[in-house]
């Protein structure tokens, strides 16, 4: 896209909005709605349940979005910083609250009797049709089928409780094996295996400060690393190594479309908030990592993968990189929002991008504004004006 053309559909955006609020202060993709028409579900007081439910946090509770139309469907009031994720069904978010994870039926705009209770809930993981939760006041590790909560009781599953509470991260994979990370408050070093039967199988400690996860294409793990990605298949983890000597890539992004991971990139460790322009690509396959730099920062609520595995990133120059993960070269480049610059509290809003099949939902907080965006057009879709301006954004996903 050209700079006149660029500047011309930038222009016709910001005219189309509404005057740019203040930004409020308050206290974290994946796929569009499918052809087929989901069932028509009621609550039990007989209002209509929301359609492809989205969930955005504010400062003081939480927005229930009807996902085709944008509509406002709910206020439900909730103190204090919450975060939310996809639950891994069709109807259910993840809250994490001060007292510990909420399960929230969407559809029907209401919290569920499910709850894992735990200081600093942390990480949500959906992977192979099962969800783990890791609290990191207790270093608790929770799984259960999603489909589970159906009926708003609490799932039965898998748990396991690490040797010392951690920021940490867990996923199981396909054949049982659970990856769990290893740590302790003040150090974080690598990860662990557990078979069906909770015996380990596989250890690596050479993963300092290891944050999040994703999982690519053959059932592959990446765990972000402070000198690269630690990967785990097989039976047996790989190091990919970074080019610098310290190179962190706390966040990352993966589909079952791809065999290359998406991830952040940043290199300067006395950094308060370093504002990273160049991104990752880790390819399981040769366990290489390819470095490419988009010209924008960007934060780690920017990244998400598409329907067909292009590694999406939202830059601060409100533009969404679409780019092909193969080559590291940008296919298109859509005008999403304002420029924006990223706070130096992880907790304070900015512009998140969640991704639903082929639809990309951008958040807008000092508009209040919310956006869906077609991927494969690059079309807006349509926008809304919300009471508040939003934090976190995600919404159901059907992980089966």
């Amino acid at each position: 896209m050209n700079r006149s053309t660029r500047a011309r559909m930038l222009t016709g955006t910001v005219l189309a909005l509404t005057a740019a609020m203040a930004l409020t202060a308050c206290g974290s993709s994946d796929e569009a709605p499918s052809d087929a028409q989901p069932k028509q579900r009621t609550k039990s007081s007989g209002a209509t349940a929301v359609k492809n439910p989205l969930v955005a946090t504010y400062d003081g509770g939480l927005y229930v979005l009807d996902g085709e139309t944008l509509k406002l469907a709910k206020t439900v009031e909730l103190p204090g910083f919450n975060r939310v994720n996809p639950a891994g069904d069709e109807d259910h978010v993840i809250i994490s609250t001060d007292s510990g994870f909420r399960v929230f039926d969407a559809s029907r705009q209401e919290f569920t009797d499910a709850e894992f209770k735990g200081a600093k809930p942390g990480h949500v993981v959906r992977h192979g049709g099962k969800t783990v939760l890791f609290t990191d006041g207790t270093g608790e590790v929770n799984v259960f089928d999603p489909a589970d909560l159906a009926g708003g009781k609490q799932p039965e599953g898998r748990s396991y409780t690490s040797a010392e509470a951690h920021h940490g991260v867990a996923i199981e994979l396909a054949g049982g094996e659970l990856v769990t990370t290893l740590g302790t408050e003040e150090k974080r070093t690598g990860a662990l295996v557990l078979d069906k039967n909770d015996k380990e199988i596989a250890r690596a400690e050479n993963c300092p400060g290891v944050h999040g996860e994703a999982a690519a294409q053959g059932d592959v793990v990446g765990l972000g690393c402070e000198d690269g990605v630690l990967l785990y298949q097989d039976g047996k983890f790989t190091k990919v190594d970074a080019p610098d000597d310290y190179a962190r890539t706390g966040n990352q992004a993966g589909s079952d479309a791809s065999p290359i991971l998406l991830g952040d990139y940043k290199t300067d460790p006395e950094a308060e908030l370093e504002r990273p322009t160049r991104i990752a690509l880790i390819d399981t396959r040769t366990a290489k990592m390819k470095l490419v730099d988009l010209g924008t920062s960007y934060s780690f609520r920017s990244l998400a993968r598409g329907p067909h595995g292009e590694a999406l990133v939202l830059g601060t120059n409100g533009v969404l990189h679409v780019i092909d993960p193969e080559t590291g070269k940008a296919e298109k480049e859509i005008e999403a929002v304002g420029d924006w610059t990223e706070p130096l509290d992880w907790q304070q809003p900015r512009p998140t991008l969640f991704v639903r099949d082929h639809t990309a939902y951008v958040s807008e907080p000092g508009r209040r504004q919310l956006h869906a965006f077609d991927l494969e057009s690059g079309d807006k879709l349509t926008s809304v004006t919300l009471p508040k301006g939003t934090n976190e954004l995600s919404g159901t996903v059907d992980g089966h």
